[in-house]
């Protein structure tokens, strides 16, 4: 179970199930309650009407003998007059409630006259007992009032006094709360059965209970189906990861989708990645095993002038042991440099004058740089100048190896730019070679030479450097013939 719930797959299906659910539980609830509701008005309506037929009859003065009730069990009838007591009921009636009386037994009283129906009907809710079947109805009340004036009212009030004997202490009317107005208003009740409704929402409800559990199991299974088809590219995708982990192989890639989802898109992404690892550890594998190359000769050469120098004194060539030596320390602070750039370690952010360093350099190397135009702040930039620094010796140190009589060093304002430009008129870099003569170790075999003491990796620091600090740096043509190195930084503020 905890396997299930830990799974993707598995919360999806469960999260689904339960929204359906919610929503087909609230949907359903709504449709009963809708069902029930327009099954007691579409009764109430029935009731009204069969009420009105009723009080329309009892209204034209029509005899209670003569009325003809309503005969059809499912339309029972009760009539009250003003003072409470039954006037007609339908036959077979034996009990009744949610009317004016649950009195089912007709009392002798005044005929009925002619009257107005009042416009409302009143409904009610309640049941009835017709030849021993109880059921529920739903009671519609109309009134029927004598009119106000008018021959036909001095002839009902005629009928009240002869055949009720109001004047006698024992009769009728003398009982009734109320006076001949009262015993003169009927209200006719006339009922629909609710059977049908109930038995509608009873059928509704076992539908419900019967198809929910399974539409949510259907809709289990086809969650259950659909995310288990939709991540099974995932689960491919981890698997061949977990394979490139055991076997530590990065040429090997995961498998794309032939689709343009999300999860291809992470293939695809995955796949990147392992380039980009692969790609990495490639050139951290061949930066090894150039720096051990590199290494190896000084190392070699000093060790040798060392030996020759303890057997025989006299042959120890101080000179060379010094200039390999150095040669050995400036590799080795070009390797912890790059180590630190790969690393990712960014400059100090602090104010630098790039004027300042360029005219610096440019007297280290016996050159004299041009600066145009001058700008008051020294064309300040933020970074590390001794990074800033290394850049511009190594463009100059490179010059000085190829060049052939002229090396030039500007400094100039481009946009928010600061541009630096060391070119000579040695032999160029060929446009096919531009972007490989900044990677590590590398030296074209026309343009550098080892007797120098070039390990190739000056203008690989220098292009990382210059990109730590937000700049560029790439090689083009001098005008006239010869390499061109530019580079860029941004300029403070």
């Amino acid at each position: 179970m905890r396997r299930f719930f830990g799974s993707v797959r598995g919360r999806a299906t469960v999260a689904a199930t339960l929204v359906v659910a919610v929503v087909l539980v609230a949907a359903g609830t709504a449709v009963v309650l809708s069902l029930r509701a327009n099954l007691i008005d579409r009764a109430g309506a029935d009731a009204e009407s069969a009420a009105r037929k009723v009080a329309a009859r009892l209204a034209t003065g029509t005899a209670w003998d003569a009325l003809d009730l309503p005969d059809d069990d499912d339309e029972p009838v009760q009539i009250v007059d003003g003072t409470g007591r039954v006037r007609a009921v339908s036959e077979d009636l034996e009990s009744v409630s949610g009317t004016g009386t649950s009195d089912v037994a007709p009392s002798a009283g005044p005929a009925p006259a002619r009257g107005t129906l009042d416009d409302d009907a009143h409904l009610s809710s309640g049941e009835a007992v017709i030849d021993g079947d109880r059921g529920t109805y739903r009671w519609a009340a109309i009134e029927v009032k004598p009119r106000e004036s008018g021959d036909d009212g001095d002839a009902g009030d005629d009928r009240d006094d002869g055949d009720d004997g109001a004047d006698s202490p024992g009769g009728d009317e003398a009982e009734a709360p109320g006076g001949d107005d009262d015993a003169r208003t009927f209200t006719v009740f006339a009922g629909a059965p609710l059977d049908a409704a109930d038995g509608a929402v009873r059928t509704a409800l076992t539908v419900m209970l019967i198809g929910l559990p399974v539409l949510l199991a259907v809709v289990a299974a086809v969650t259950w189906a659909v995310t288990g088809r939709a991540l099974r590219p995932v689960e491919g995708i981890r698997a061949e990861l977990d394979a490139i982990t055991g076997s530590r192989d990065l040429a090997r890639r995961v498998p794309e989708p032939a689709t343009h989802d999300e999860i291809a898109a992470l293939a695809r992404t995955t796949n990147a990645t392992l380039a980009a690892l692969e790609d990495a550890v490639d050139k951290q594998r061949r930066f090894v095993a150039d720096a051990s190359h590199e290494l190896r000769s000084p190392i070699a050469s000093l060790r040798t002038q060392l030996e020759v120098g303890a057997e025989h004194p006299e042959l120890l060539d101080v000179d060379g042991a010094v200039e390999d030596t150095v040669r050995l320390q400036h590799l080795a602070a070009d390797l912890l440099l790059l180590a630190r750039l790969d690393a990712g370690e960014r400059p100090p952010d602090r104010p630098v004058r790039l004027a300042d360093l360029v005219a610096r350099e440019a007297a280290e190397h016996g050159l004299r740089a041009r600066i145009a135009p001058e700008r008051a702040d020294g064309y300040e930039v933020r970074g590390s100048a001794p990074q800033l620094g290394r850049i511009l010796g190594n463009l100059l140190d490179n010059a000085r190896r190829h060049a052939r009589s002229d090396i030039a060093l500007t400094l100039r304002q481009d946009g928010a730019d600061a541009v630096v430009t060391v070119s000579d008129d040695g032999p160029g870099v060929p446009p096919a070679e531009r972007e490989r003569v900044f990677e590590r170790f590398v030296r074209l075999d026309d343009a550098r030479t080892r007797d120098e003491g070039g390990a190739g990796l000056g203008l690989a620091i220098a292009r990382d450097a210059a990109h730590r600090h937000g700049g560029s740096l790439v090689v083009g043509e001098r005008h006239g013939g010869g390499a061109e190195f530019v580079l860029r930084v941004p300029l403070a503020g």
